[in-house]
């Protein structure tokens, strides 16, 4: 058994694209096209249909400028990810970046924030497509689900409660189903939403400029850069889809090439329909509207009846939120569970994590409990206690594959780089740079969240994954037999 020191600072050994990984694999049935969707899919619709009415309170009309902050570090660390996803095209992302690059323990550090990332997204994306729901049913048939059946009993603000949201239950339901039938099959359905979802936000654009005034650009700095870098980090979480593609390593064609194409081509469809939304929203009524407690359960929605005075353009949103949104839960929840395959298989998780089902080649117990988790956050806990919290997760993902970059270019020089992040070493220390400034705008009630979790990660580290790493084991046991589970 290696000792305490050499646990902790040991590297996981590089992998050759091709080789088989010890443990269960996952099927490779993606495109290109599918993976860019993926990426797309989990991050347009989770900043503009929700969090527009989170952050406008908190920088007024400069949240535009707020969207590009956050844009920018994205694109920073989007052209890292790239680099490392193809130099690393395994499952895992950021986990198992960090786990190759800096050793052991941050990278366990790094998977829990990557875990709080996802886990929480789900859920907050999906009380906010609760929210679009009960529009929809209103605007159509004249009746929505009762306030009981839709609200946390979270006191949260002005905001109603209830007894649970049942809506945002079933939506995780619903996508667990999904991710159960196969990767596959879910990513195509993802692809099909994701049209939809752009086609609706295009409609938002195109009728939010004919009520475009120029006044409601009035006090433009007026929150000073203390409200841009808050919303800048409410804003952030968004952007968790460049992420998502990474997760999908071992389950997409030709991945030294796929991977970084995905990555940089869903973040130039993200940041364009964002900025386009964003100037939209704000051109079209008062940012003091964006704090009305109507407008918090399916704000785009109110913004397009408002301007038409009509139901049927808001109804036309509302039905493409509940169908486009469901892409954003559902890509979270896909990435949740890969990261915790890849664990597993290192046996930094119980060995039960890393199986996969013979018949879809997909993680079906990882989709279980992520599931059962997601599911119970999502229906009594308010969205407004989860947005930072995301953020937080995402910023430090961002920053460690950054970090991973200049760590690897000095250890391995001479590793295959299909892509390689221009201006180096520039362009990954500016992303580390920039994703500090963001955090520092994050609230403190998000800092202490995020130490508690921290906490029970390194209890959960030293008291057991350590001593059931597969990096504990000989050479003799680095494989283990495919034990399929049916």
């Amino acid at each position: 058994m290696p000792s305490l020191t050499q646990q902790i600072v040991r590297r996981k050994p590089l992998e050759l694209p091709g080789t088989r990984h010890p443990g269960h694999e996952l099927g490779r049935s993606m495109s290109t096209f599918q993976l860019m969707m993926l990426g797309v899919g989990a991050t347009v619709g989770t900043g503009i249909f929700f969090v527009l009415q989170e952050a406008v309170p908190d920088a007024g009309p400069a949240v535009i400028i707020s969207f590009l902050v956050a844009g920018l570090a994205a694109g920073l660390s989007a052209l890292c990810y790239a680099e490392m996803a193809s130099a690393i095209p395994i499952s895992g992302s950021t986990y198992s970046y960090a786990y190759h690059a800096l050793g052991e323990f941050l990278a366990v550090l790094i998977a829990a924030c990557v875990v709080l990332e996802y886990g929480v997204s789900a859920s907050a994306v999906a009380v906010g497509w609760s929210g679009y729901f009960n529009e929809l049913l209103q605007n159509t048939i004249g009746t929505h689900i009762p306030d009981a059946l839709s609200y946390s009993p979270i006191p949260d603000g002005d905001h109603t409660t209830g007894l649970v949201n049942l809506p945002a239950i079933i939506l995780v339901t619903l996508c667990a189903l999904l991710l159960l039938r196969g990767a596959g099959e879910s990513a195509r359905v993802n692809a099909i939403m994701v049209l939809i979802k752009l086609s609706v936000l295009g409609m938002f654009v195109v009728i939010g400029f004919t009520a475009f005034s120029a006044d409601h650009f009035a006090g433009f700095w007026a929150a000073g850069p203390a409200g841009i870098s808050t919303a800048a980090g409410t804003i952030f979480f968004s952007f968790i889809g460049l992420d998502a593609v990474s997760t999908a390593g071992e389950e997409v064609r030709n991945p030294q090439k796929a991977l970084p194409r995905a990555i940089i081509g869903a973040l130039f469809i993200v940041i364009s329909v964002y900025v386009l939304v964003a100037v939209a929203g704000v051109g079209a009524q008062p940012t003091s509207e964006f704090s009305n407690p109507e407008q918090q359960s399916a704000g785009l929605s109110v913004i397009l009846h408002n301007i038409t005075g009509s139901t049927i353009p808001a109804t036309i949103l509302a039905a493409g939120a509940v169908v486009s949104i469901f892409s954003v839960t559902l890509v979270c929840f896909y990435g949740q569970t890969r990261i915790l395959f890849a664990m597993g298989r290192d046996g930094l998780l119980p060995e039960r994590f890393s199986r996969v089902s013979a018949r879809t080649l997909t993680p079906t117990f990882n989709t279980i409990v992520v599931a059962v988790v997601v599911a119970l956050i999502a229906g009594f806990v308010p969205a407004g206690y989860l947005w930072d919290t995301i953020s937080i997760g995402t910023l430090m993902a961002f920053s460690i594959v950054a970090l991973g970059i200049i760590v690897l270019r000095r250890r391995e020089p001479n590793l295959p780089r299909p892509f390689r992040v221009p201006g180096y070493p520039v362009t990954p220390v500016v992303t580390i740079a920039v994703c500090a400034y963001v955090l520092s705008g994050l609230h403190g009630v998000t800092w202490l969240i995020f130490g508690g979790w921290m906490l029970v990660t390194v209890v959960f580290y030293f008291a057991w994954a350590r001593r059931h790493a597969r990096l504990n084991r000989g050479p003799e046991e680095a494989t283990v037999d495919v034990q399929e589970v049916r």
